[in-house]
């Protein structure tokens, strides 16, 4: 058998290669939702990923003789390791075949990697920001992935496992049936903080959020009520303004309330999105030539009957005063009327138990569990 080598990903043909494995690891896999290509290519791209002001990010491809076999994401975040007051290296986006040898090889190289910049922890799956794609699923594979989260192979954590890696944190997602009337608690406490904190929805144009100044409210909040949560640093203003240039225009604003105070102080929104996991699995990440269709019909007339709940974020000196419970209150209904039947969260951290504990009128399922993994390099 051919010796793993592992390479940078700094030709055009590597770098194809490293975008063309998925479809090799999860040919014939129902569960899998691919991402954008041209997404993906975006995120190497200082022009168009600002997080690369702040971070290193290497693409690696592992070859056995000639076949692609493996690829690994390296990512030094300077931001986030000044402060959490760590030397962290993540890897990100791993793929490989069910072979110990590939994985080593991969996991080795981004540790080599980061250890020549100094760094002494490795830990993944994650991204540069909170945003990006995050944690290795450990369970309830046989569930459909979301287009915010990873899928991966059952072999993926057992791999990390027999090489040493350890449970550093875990998320889970949250799956609810969405009811036909807004449950009596929710009611209850909508009322509350309308009538006494003054809380109030709010509803804001695409215009309003990336010309009106909305975007940088939205982004403020976000830094400030995402301050705590592992692994979370700051966004800058540039990258505030791409998330929003690339993310915006494909968002129904129907189903993104905005809270604010008496004094029109923006205190928490929350982003969900018609689900297009199966308009990007009929459009194999590739835009062209017909996956642009798959994905704006997918959009238009929400044709999954299901939404990704991709955000919720309120200001820390609102939570536990109804915010949520408003949003909730302004959702379901809407949910109803656009023939959406059921939701599920991006990944929350297992210990989140306030952010959990929201869901229990909801009869939530909690699912397709996924782990941050670490080791001392």
């Amino acid at each position: 058998m051919d010796k793993v080598t592992v390479v940078k990903a700094d030709s055009k043909q590597r770098m194809n290669d490293f975008l063309d494995l998925p479809a090799r690891i999860y040919d014939g896999c129902s569960q899998y939702i691919p991402d954008v290509r041209s997404d993906v290519r975006r995120l190497f791209n200082p022009e168009t990923n600002a997080g690369l002001e702040f971070s290193s990010v290497q693409p690696f491809v592992a070859y056995r003789g000639n076949e692609a076999v493996g690829r690994i994401v390296g990512v030094i975040n300077r931001k986030a390791n000044k402060t959490w007051n760590q030397k962290v290296v993540r890897f990100s986006m791993p793929e490989f075949i069910d072979d110990e040898q590939v994985a080593e090889a991969l996991l080795s190289t981004v540790a080599d990697w980061g250890r020549q910049q100094g760094m002494v922890m490795l830990e993944g799956p994650m991204g540069i920001t909170d945003f990006d794609k995050e944690g290795m699923l450990i369970e309830d594979f046989e569930l459909t992935g979301s287009m915010t989260a990873y899928y991966n192979p059952p072999y993926y954590p057992r791999h990390l496992e027999q090489l040493g890696f350890q449970k550093e944190v875990d998320w889970l997602q949250v799956r609810i049936s969405i009811p036909r009337d807004v449950p009596a608690k929710y009611a209850r406490v909508a009322q509350y903080a309308r009538q006494t904190v003054g809380l109030t929805v709010r509803k804001v144009s695409r215009d309003d959020v990336l010309k009106g100044g909305y975007g940088q409210k939205i982004f403020n909040l976000l830094n400030e009520a995402y301050a705590p949560i592992f692994g979370f640093s700051a966004l800058s203003t540039t990258q505030a303004r791409q998330f929003l240039e690339r993310y915006v225009p494909l968002l129904d604003m129907d189903l993104v309330p905005l809270v604010e105070n008496a004094e029109g102080e923006l205190v928490g929104i929350a982003v969900t999105m018609p689900s297009l996991a199966h308009a990007l699995q009929k459009s194999g990440g590739r835009l062209w030539p017909l996956g642009w269709w798959h994905l704006l019909r997918s959009m238009k007339w929400h044709n999954e009957g299901s939404v990704e709940m991709l955000l919720v974020a309120v200001r820390p000196d609102y939570q536990g005063l109804g915010v949520n419970a408003l949003f909730f209150d302004d959702l379901i209904p809407i949910y109803n009327k656009k023939g959406i039947t059921w939701a599920e969260t991006g990944p929350q951290l297992e210990d989140n138990m306030r952010e959990l504990t929201q869901w229990k009128p909801l009869g939530p399922q909690f699912v397709k569990r996924r782990r941050c993994y670490k080791k001392t390099i």
